[in-house]
């Protein structure tokens, strides 16, 4: 695929003033597009985990009723029949599993609604689809057999964690997957491409291979590499569904296979900037004059440090390479990504609204405290939505 020059803001419907697809949820799109941008972007929207994590979510298809305005709309049977019959490879699923087809139904009604008023005002839609399903989910009951047994995914020791990060998350039996023709990713890919415009495939590089972890183990530390799909999986869905409008996040132990897959399904990666500016290699990929033009260049993401905190953080050696202004760090680096060479440049709310760690998404590793910060209706000024109007026109992204 192709991005455009464009920019756009990260943010949850969780993080919006009542964590629903209320009026403020429509009050977010007037204020993107009064502030010149083009994509809202948010994290996986199906029913979270216990801990709140939309990343462990117990159906890969399902939307999250916790999101919906009016619990308590009416369904007709009408609604609820036509629902069943166009979701019929995964909607019997969740219901036995203990899902609502009537949530279902107002998800799609609400969200629906919300994506027609964002496109008329010229925001699109960016997603994001975790690579994995939650453990005795939905997904793993009705399909044990697209799953190994006793192992579970993970990541390996890496900058955020010594001892990797244990998922608990079942791994896929691949050439199951295969044999099956792969028809459990296709239908997951148009679900997620009907509800977005544009999604991110979560921990890409697992895709070349992932980290297995034996299942009982108390940290990631004990796992190993093992294969995984390869280009095999999106040409089968490609085939199907016609070309894949999708991002990969090429983040973490990133190797030349991972890169060449990438690079051979034309999928857009991602820069963080946090992981680049301040340090000392000059051949960091999270270096603005190192990102690619098709690329998404981030201030950072759901998973870093909002960038005050991550600038409050910072030894003084980092800050001085930096270059940043010390005053507004936060507004500094945005200017850095608005202004890169990579074709979208994405921003979470917390860096345009300058907030410390106390608004921090999430912390890999860690299970409290998480997934629970929300802006203030009153935080979405005129005055700040022309500021940043006025970068993007600077930066070439309206």
């Amino acid at each position: 695929m192709h991005l455009d020059r464009s920019s756009g803001i990260l943010l949850h419907p969780t993080s919006l003033p009542n964590g629903v697809l209320d009026e403020h949820a429509y009050r977010f799109v007037d204020w993107l597009a009064a502030a010149g941008q083009s994509w809202w972007q948010v994290l996986p929207l199906g029913p979270p985990d216990e801990a709140g994590s939309p990343y462990a979510s117990p159906s890969a298809f399902a939307g999250s009723p916790a999101l919906l305005a009016e619990p308590d709309a009416p369904v007709s049977a009408d609604e609820a029949a036509s629902f069943r019959e166009r979701h019929a490879y995964w909607i019997d699923d969740w219901v036995a599993f203990g899902g609502s087809l009537d949530d279902q139904v107002r998800f799609d009604r609400e969200w629906r609604a919300l994506h027609a008023y964002a496109a008329e005002r010229g925001v699109r839609l960016f997603g994001d689809m975790p690579i994995y399903v939650a453990p005795g989910g939905a997904d793993h009951r009705a399909h044990p057999g697209f799953f190994r047994a006793g192992e579970v995914a993970g990541v390996p020791p890496d900058a955020f964690s010594d001892d990797g990060q244990l998922w608990h998350s079942p791994v896929y039996d691949w050439p199951a997957m295969r044999a099956g023709g792969y028809r459990w990713w296709i239908e997951r890919f148009r679900r997620a491409l009907d509800l977005v415009d544009l999604t991110r495939i979560d921990h890409f590089r697992g895709f070349v291979s992932y980290w297995a972890v034996p299942e009982g183990d108390e940290t990631a530390a004990g796992g190993r590499w093992r294969r995984g799909p390869g280009a095999a999986l999106f040409r089968a869905v490609e085939a199907a569904l016609g070309p894949l409008p999708v991002v990969a996040e090429d983040l973490g132990v990133i190797t030349e296979p991972v890169r060449r897959l990438r690079d051979e399904l034309g999928f857009p990666g991602m820069v963080v900037l946090q992981f680049g500016v301040g340090g000392d290699d000059p051949d960091s990929p999270h270096l603005p004059a190192n990102a690619r033009e098709q690329s998404i260049v981030y201030t950072g993401t759901h998973d870093n440090d909002t960038t005050v905190g991550w600038w409050r953080s910072l030894p003084a050696e980092h800050r001085a390479r930096s270059g940043l202004d010390p005053a507004d760090p936060a507004w500094s680096l945005l200017e850095l990504a608005w202004r890169s060479r990579g074709a979208l440049a994405i921003a979470p709310l917390q860096d345009v609204l300058r907030l410390g760690s106390e608004a921090r998404m999430n912390l890999p590793g860690t299970d409290e405290g998480n997934w629970s910060w929300r802006f203030d209706a009153g935080d979405l000024t005129a005055d700040l939505a022309e500021r940043l109007r006025d970068l993007t026109k600077a930066a070439d992204r309206v």
